[in-house]
C-alpha cells in the first residue's frame, strides 16, 4: 500500500511539473493556450468558429500567482478539459514586445496593450462575449475579468458562468459561486 501511495504521489508530481513547463519567454506554457498573431478580432472569430469563448491571460516571468495557478489549479482535470472544450486561449507577457491588435485596432507591443487595458496583476484573465461591438478596445469588450490567481471551484465557476453566459443574467458572479460552491463542497 505505501508503494502504491508513493507511486501515486510521484504521478501527481510528474503532472504538475509537466502542466508548469516554461517557455523561452518564463511563461508557464499549457497545452489548451493558442499560439496566434494576437490580433483579437481574428482570435475571437477564430474561437467563433470552433463554438468557443475567447479568453485573454495576461501573464509575467517569474510570477508567483501564475505558478500557482498552472500548477494547482489548471491542472485539475475537469478545469483543463472545461477550458480545452470552451475556450480559445491566447497569452499575453505583462512586458513582452510581441505586437498585439485589439479589437478597435489598435497595435502595440503587449507591454504597451496591457498597460492601455489596465491591467496591473497577473494573472489577469479576461473573458470576452460572442460579439465585440466595432471601436472598443478589449479593457471595455471584456464580460468578465479575473484578476489575481483564485483556487479551483472559484476558477471553475468563473469559466462556467462565463460559458453559461451569466454576466447576462440577474445573477452577479459572487451568488452565482456561493450558489455553485454549497453543491460542490458536498
Amino acid at each position: 500500500m505505501t508503494r502504491l501511495i508513493a507511486f501515486l504521489g510521484a504521478l501527481v508530481l510528474a503532472t504538475q511539473i509537466q502542466a508548469a513547463e516554461l517557455g523561452d519567454d518564463g511563461l508557464h506554457k499549457a497545452p489548451w493556450m493558442r499560439d496566434t498573431f494576437k490580433d483579437l478580432s481574428e482570435d475571437l472569430e477564430e474561437a467563433t468558429a470552433e463554438g468557443k469563448r475567447l479568453m485573454v491571460i495576461i501573464e509575467q516571468r517569474g510570477c508567483i500567482y501564475c505558478k500557482k495557478m498552472h500548477e494547482e489549479v489548471f491542472v485539475v482535470p475537469e478545469i483543463a478539459q472545461y477550458i480545452e472544450d470552451n475556450f480559445f486561449v491566447v497569452q499575453i507577457n505583462m512586458f513582452g514586445d510581441v505586437e498585439v491588435t485589439d479589437f478597435d485596432g489598435t497595435s502595440l507591443p503587449e507591454k504597451d496593450m496591457v498597460r492601455r487595458w489596465g491591467a496591473l496583476f497577473t494573472p489577469n484573465i479576461y473573458f470576452f462575449p460572442k460579439e465585440v461591438s466595432e471601436g472598443v478596445s478589449a479593457s471595455q469588450a471584456a464580460v468578465a475579468n479575473m484578476p489575481g490567481a483564485f483556487g479551483r471551484w472559484t476558477t471553475l465557476n468563473m469559466l462556467t458562468w462565463v460559458v453559461e453566459e451569466g454576466y447576462d443574467s440577474d445573477e452577479p458572479f459572487q451568488k452565482y459561486h456561493a450558489r455553485k460552491f454549497e453543491s460542490q463542497k458536498n
